[in-house]
């Protein structure tokens, strides 16, 4: 029995070894599976001469200061057009990114077309205060980043105006005053002069992969872009500020017609006089111009008053495993902090899209310093929302692009806003 009572004591204790052991195995492997890195993976739009440099700050700052979660930032060529199309391609061959910064004109057809998180959500899964939204973004911010269904798609993140910058240097030379530029009419007159003059282009309006700073000018003529969910820009207005660029462009041979980055580097060379084009430009052309440059609000036309879409994008989070989504999710949160969005404009002109960062001692400081944010700032708060177009809407932006690009090359206004118009709206 004595034997027998020793044998059975040997294998409880070899038991309760092995339980031991297979006990301390289990929680090295929940610390490990704790201490597991998550990687993600951010598309943006942004070119090194409009916040690609800040994009890669940032995110070096955030994989310091987050051990376990990862970023890697992809850029995209041909701004929010060339993103939606690569977004496209990744969901049907199942790899998409993390995070994909969308801008407005595609809200409704990111929201149509895509899997992703919305930003309520992801703040109910994974905020215990659940306030982080509404402690920081306006209701009229957040409007911007809604779907024709009221549905928060994303958070605001890039917000811009276009503005209209001008090489003071030029300008004071032949005499002319920037308070005469406040009506398209007024800017066509200085360019006309600054062509006559020095047989350089008296103006340059943007053509990136999109049509916002073309829309900007219809509908500060009276125009309307999207009715009851149909195209509209073929009205009478549409077509009489459309003749007046044309007319710059192809008759008097005024107005610059060539793509946005030899637009913007003609005007920081002093080959055009004006540029219309976004505040987010503001960093690289006071950077990059050797004269003395200044900026204004919008234009408009004669018995219309300035009206602007605002520009620029929300974060979107597309991640499909919730390890990714949290990760996406607390990545959005540090891009949101004041330090972070004032960086973000530093590097950029963007306006910060929260309350916080607007109102920070470091943003009016800057603000302060750069006074060609200022016309921008007050756009924002009477600027309208980018004409968005829920179904087809990369096909909707490129056959506005193609009619921009037609009728600065020539061809009828008229004809061709109105077969544009009529394509789009058999899309719809």
């Amino acid at each position: 029995m004595k034997n027998s009572s020793s044998w059975i004591k040997r294998v409880v204790g070899a038991i309760t070894l092995l339980m031991v052991a297979v006990l301390f195995a289990g929680c090295s492997s929940a610390k490990g599976a704790a201490k597991k890195v998550v990687h993600i993976s951010y598309w943006h739009v942004n070119a090194q001469t409009q916040g690609g440099a800040s994009v890669d700050e940032l995110v070096k700052n955030f994989n310091k200061t987050h051990k376990y979660i990862k970023v890697t930032a992809k850029y995209n060529p041909n701004m929010y057009q060339g993103l939606m199309q690569n977004l496209q391609s990744a969901q049907a061959s199942g790899k998409v990114p993390d995070i994909a910064q969308v801008g407005w004109a595609y809200t409704n057809y990111f929201a149509s077309n895509f899997k992703y998180l919305t930003p309520t959500d992801a703040q109910n899964k994974f905020d215990s205060s659940k306030t982080f939204i509404s402690k920081n973004f306006s209701k009229r911010t957040l409007s911007f980043a809604k779907d024709s269904k009221g549905n928060l798609v994303g958070l605001p993140y890039s917000l811009s105006t276009p503005i209209l910058y001008y090489n003071k240097t030029m300008l004071d030379k032949y005499g002319i005053s920037a308070s005469s530029l406040s009506t398209w009419e007024g800017v066509s007159t200085a360019a006309k002069k600054i062509k006559e003059a020095s047989g350089e282009y008296g103006l340059y309006i943007q053509e990136p992969g999109d049509t916002w700073a073309q829309q900007a000018m219809l509908l500060s003529n009276g125009a309307q872009i999207k009715k009851n969910g149909k195209a509209t820009f073929a009205s009478a207005a549409g077509v009489k500020a459309y003749q007046f660029y044309q007319d710059m462009v192809v008759k008097d041979k005024t107005a610059l017609h060539t793509p946005w980055a030899q637009g913007i580097d003609d005007f920081v060379n002093g080959k055009v006089a004006i540029a219309y084009t976004t505040v987010a430009q503001a960093s690289h052309i006071k950077k990059s111009a050797n004269f003395n440059v200044e900026a204004i609000t919008s234009p408009h036309f004669k018995g219309s008053t300035a009206t602007v879409p605002v520009g620029g994008s929300m974060l979107a989070i597309t991640a499909q495993k919730t390890e990714k989504q949290k990760a996406a999710w607390t990545f959005e949160k540090y891009m949101y902090k004041n330090s972070s969005l004032v960086t973000w404009t530093k590097g950029t002109g963007y306006l910060p899209p929260t309350q916080g960062a607007l109102s920070s001692q470091a943003f009016k400081s800057y603000l302060n310093e750069n006074p060609m944010l200022k016309p921008a700032t007050s756009q924002i708060k009477t600027a309208v929302p980018w004409t968005s177009f829920p179904k087809n809407g990369l096909q909707a932006e490129q056959t506005m692009i193609d009619a921009r690009d037609k009728i600065l090359s020539g061809s009828s206004v008229q004809d061709t806003l109105k077969s544009a118009q009529e394509k789009i709206n058999e899309q719809q």
